[in-house]
Order: C-alpha cells, then sequence, then structure tokens
C-alpha cells in the first residue's frame, strides 16, 4: 500500500548502481593516465559551466565588493583632508616666510646699532598708526612701563631716527614721529658739524621731508650731506648720533637772510615694523634689552 503524503526514498539497488557507477568513472580515469577516457566528458562540462562560472562571479564581485569600496573611500577622504591641512600650514609657511625673515634682518640691525652705538635697546612692535585724519603723527608700539619705556625716550630703528616717545602705560607706548609738525630736533650736519633745528611737514612716505635750520644764519648746507641728531641733555629726548636723514636741497629764506636746508628722512615711516627704544644702561624689564650688544632681562628699571 502506498503512502502519497510521504515522499519515497531511492532504492537500495539505485543507490548500489550509482556508487559502481562513480567507482568504475573513478578507476578509468586513474588508468587512462594523460590519455583518460575521461577528458572529452570533462572538458564539455568545463565548456558548459566555466563561462555560467565567470558570469556569476562577475555578477556577484560588486556585491562583495562593497565592504572594500566603504572602506577605501573613507580612507581617500582621511588622506584628502591630510593633505589639505598640511598644503594650507605649507601656504601659510610660505606667505609669512617673508615677513619672519624681514624681522630677524631688522632684529640683528639693531643688535648692530647697540654695538656701534653703546646704546641699552628695547625692541618693539609697532602695533598701530594715527589715523592719517589726525593733525599728529604718531604710532603705537607694544612695549611700555614693564619693559622700561618711559616718555622722552628716542626711537629708532635699523635706517635711523624714528621718533620719541610721549605717553607710555604698562604694556604700550605712543611715539611722536619726527615728521610730525609739532616734533623740534636738533641735528647737526656730517660734513661742518654746524648744528640746527629740524622740524616736519606732517607728510609720511614719499613726500615726507623735514626742515633744517642752522644756528648759523651764514653756513650754507651742501646737497647729499648726512644729518645726525644732535643730542639732548641727559640724552632726553633724544640722544646724540642717530642718523636722521640726508640734504635734498638748499634755499634761501628771505625773512632770516639764511639758507635753509630741505632733508629727506632715512626712515620709511609708511612700513615701520621693529624699533628699538634707547634706555638706560642697566635697564631691566619684562623683555629682553638689547645692551651694546649683550641681552638683559629682569625687573624694569627706571
Amino acid at each position: 500500500m502506498r503512502h502519497h503524503g510521504r515522499p519515497q526514498r531511492p532504492s537500495r539497488t539505485v543507490l548500489v548502481l550509482l556508487l559502481l557507477a562513480s567507482f568504475t568513472v573513478i578507476t578509468l580515469d586513474v588508468r587512462g593516465g594523460d590519455h583518460s577516457p575521461v577528458d572529452p566528458a570533462r572538458s564539455l562540462v568545463g565548456e558548459v559551466l566555466g563561462p555560467l562560472e565567470s558570469g556569476t562571479a562577475a555578477a556577484v564581485r560588486p556585491f562583495t565588493s562593497v565592504p572594500d569600496f566603504f572602506r577605501t573611500t573613507s580612507g581617500l577622504r582621511a588622506d584628502v583632508a591630510r593633505l589639505k591641512a598640511q598644503n594650507a600650514q605649507l601656504r601659510g609657511r610660505l606667505e609669512t616666510s617673508t615677513v619672519d625673515r624681514n624681522r630677524a634682518a631688522e632684529l640683528d640691525g639693531l643688535l648692530a646699532t647697540s654695538r656701534t652705538s653703546g646704546y641699552a635697546l628695547v625692541p618693539a612692535r609697532v602695533v598701530a598708526m594715527g589715523p592719517a585724519q589726525a593733525f599728529s603723527r604718531t604710532v603705537t608700539i607694544d612695549a611700555g612701563r614693564a619693559e622700561g619705556v618711559y616718555p622722552d625716550q628716542t626711537v629708532l630703528n635699523n635706517d635711523g631716527l624714528v621718533g620719541r616717545v610721549i605717553r607710555s602705560d604698562r604694556s604700550t607706548a605712543t611715539v611722536l614721529l619726527v615728521v610730525d609738525r609739532e616734533s623740534v630736533v636738533g641735528g647737526r650736519l656730517g660734513s661742518s658739524m654746524e648744528v640746527g633745528f629740524l622740524r616736519g611737514r606732517g607728510e609720511t612716505g614719499d613726500t615726507g621731508r623735514l626742515d633744517l635750520d642752522l644756528v648759523d644764519s651764514s653756513a650754507a648746507p651742501t646737497r647729499g650731506d648726512v644729518v645726525v641728531t644732535w643730542g639732548s641733555r641727559n640724552g632726553a629726548p633724544y640722544v646724540a648720533g642717530i642718523p636722521i636723514g640726508r640734504v635734498a636741497s638748499v634755499y634761501a629764506s628771505p625773512r632770516q637772510l639764511s639758507r635753509r636746508a630741505v632733508i629727506v628722512p632715512f626712515v620709511d615711516f609708511t612700513s615701520l615694523d621693529l624699533v628699538g627704544v634707547v634706555v638706560a644702561q642697566g635697564t631691566h624689564g619684562d623683555r629682553t634689552v638689547l645692551d651694546a650688544g649683550r641681552a638683559t632681562t629682569g625687573k624694569a628699571a627706571r
């Protein structure tokens, strides 16, 4: 009696026949060696199933490579972000390298000035310039009383005289430029040693000039002659021997029956950056003091 609800199992006879057939094929394949009679069948199966296997592998490959794709993309994004950051740093260094070189050269110049002149200098940076509409020509420096900077001290740079300190607080100071209309500086001609007074015209840049009136009205300045500071009592507000400028032209003054010289200053007042404030020898402050080429630090002294 048959049971229609349950699947029939293969008979033992069929299983035995299949096993005998398999052993027979294996035996023939082994005995045949390189000329096995099974080779044509094997080749036929390879030709039929090979393309099917290749196609299946190609179809499945995009799905199996998805995890690798995301891992690779994430790595590439990280590399791109790192390279962008490195490029930004390199661009920043390149853009500031010229400024750093200029400041290093200016600091070397202040060291040389301190050695040759014997003056102690407090290095400071110009951090602000007075408004163009103002009647005075001033700049603000980032050094004040804590660094030993006080009013009536001389300010210079590598090129020559910049001006004098007129106000100072703990960390900053205001410098009146020599080109200001209210600035009066005692000057001396390098060739004749004649002395006089220089007054500013209130202009900076290429048009910035100083007017020199000599004490001896009969003295005649020479074009191209260099003018240096005459020097004030106790060195305040100006120490002696600081270059100011060069005689550009000489013209007669009808009222005083004397000759007046026009001086082109050595300093470019539109590009001021690093300056030095002349302080007393032995001054110690919160900032390094260039004391005749020797660097000193400590508590500010007045």
